[in-house]
């Protein structure tokens, strides 16, 4: 069987009639049943933000290692600001992943006491426009995701505004991800480990070179190559945790070029959308039952993220 992700118009559950988002709403759905991705066109993030973020990026990343580690925070967990190479790995890989990364967090613009949760962004003073830019993209890819959520939330019968108070100030994370020329011969065969997320969805608006892959039911592991303006979006461990291993929270990976494209490297924007920190994970009603009973035990967002953190080595 061949499996292949499909492609889905968000113009046609935002804008279209009651059968045009009924149909996005199952094939949603079904998508994140059988492979736990899809690919989004027509996703309302402006196009012309992501070309100017990558544009930052790559020019934040070229900057000399002793200004960058000025934004690398000690006790952060790489949760704000830079990261240096070698720090993230995967869990249970004994080997670093290859690649730098910068993040950016949350910021609360009302009164919501949550504010006093979340450390500040780190301000990226030798380059300000990243950080203008990078704000920008979080808050058009955090009004993106907050549509998909709707969409699913219909697929599992919920209210279409389930997710709604539960992601307002969420602890979302936009990730720029440098990996940079592989210059001798690597102890992995991957740039980044397989993985899965931890989130509620990932949004991923392409990249700067091929190399993502997907694990398919049948074992193999599948291309991901999105078309120019779309994005490729997942299903995150948390997603899959509340609905009882409903939706699939699916193992990816990023695999190394071919050895004369070694000298190239590739730049990445991941949103990972994350619900407050006290979101209760608790397996959903309607996704427990005799044929599927619950899987998981209780826990909150934060409780669980702390959790992952220190099994890839941010969280000491």
């Amino acid at each position: 069987m061949t499996v292949t992700i499909p492609v889905l118009d968000l113009s046609s559950f935002r804008n279209g009639n009651a059968l045009e988002q009924a149909l996005f709403v199952e094939g949603i759905g079904n998508a994140f049943r059988e492979t736990g991705f899809v690919i989004i066109k027509n996703h309302g993030v402006p196009k012309t933000l992501v070309q100017d973020f990558y544009a930052a990026s790559k020019a934040f990343f070229e900057l000399p290692l002793a200004i960058k580690k000025q934004y690398e925070i000690p006790g952060l967990a790489g949760q704000r600001g830079y990261t240096s190479f070698g720090k993230e790995k995967a869990k249970g890989s004994e080997v670093p992943d290859l690649k730098e990364f910068f993040q950016i967090g949350q910021t609360v613009r009302d009164n919501d006491p949550i504010k006093e949760k979340y450390p500040a962004n780190v301000v990226t003073t030798a380059l300000p426009i990243f950080s203008q830019l990078g704000e920008a993209l979080y808050a058009s890819f955090e009004q993106t995701g907050a549509i998909l959520l709707r969409a699913i939330a219909l697929f599992l019968e919920l209210e279409e505004d389930y997710f709604e108070d539960k992601i307002h100030n969420g602890n979302s994370i936009l990730r720029a991800i440098h990996y940079p020329p592989i210059t001798q011969e690597p102890s992995s065969a991957v740039r980044a480990e397989q993985h899965e997320d931890i989130n509620l969805i990932t949004l991923l608006v392409g990249a700067s070179a091929g190399g993502l892959e997907v694990l398919t039911m049948q074992n193999e592991w599948l291309p991901i190559i999105p078309g120019e303006d779309e994005i490729v979006v997942n299903v995150g461990d948390m997603l899959q945790r509340l609905t009882n291993n409903y939706l699939k929270s699916t193992t990816h990976r990023v695999v190394n070029p071919p050895r004369e494209e070694w000298h190239l490297p590739r730049l990445s924007i991941p949103f990972f959308l994350h619900p407050r920190m006290e979101m209760d994970l608790t397996c959903l009603d309607n996704c427990v039952s005799d044929d599927n009973p619950i899987q998981y035990e209780s826990i909150t967002a934060i409780e669980y993220l702390e959790e992952r953190l220190r099994e890839i080595g941010l969280r000491k």
